[in-house]
């Protein structure tokens, strides 16, 4: 499959995934969409990531900021149920928030990324 049919599913998913946070009452803002390389590799040196092979490269990740009743949030166990709705989309999902596919948080935590592998 190309990787303009591969950001076409992806970005349909995620606007299945904010209806499906409005409708548990998280609300969602952007974070991080898109990335440069550039931009890549200084998360990589500050440790806010581990790869030079991230999905924001491609157009297939998106960071976003989570928030329960007006308070923003990270913690994995409030928003966990929209990692597993993610998962549950496509195999070829993967949340941040459970790298380990797991269900529990452990390992290296990106609660607010929703990628798609290509």
């Amino acid at each position: 499959m190309s990787l303009s049919k591969e950001q076409q599913i992806f970005t349909r998913h995620i606007a299945e995934l904010i209806c499906y946070a409005n409708s548990i009452d998280i609300e969602l803002t952007f974070g991080e969409a898109y990335r440069t390389i550039e931009q890549q590799e200084i998360y990589v040196k500050q440790g806010k990531s581990k790869t030079m092979n991230s999905k924001h490269l491609k157009r297939l990740a998106v960071d976003f900021n989570f928030f329960i009743n007006g308070k923003l949030v990270y913690d994995f166990h409030k928003v966990k149920s929209l990692g597993e709705f993610w998962i549950s989309l496509d195999r070829k999902n993967r949340w941040g928030g459970d790298w380990n596919k797991n269900g529990v948080a452990d390992g290296f935590l990106d609660t607010p990324h929703f990628e798609r592998n290509f």
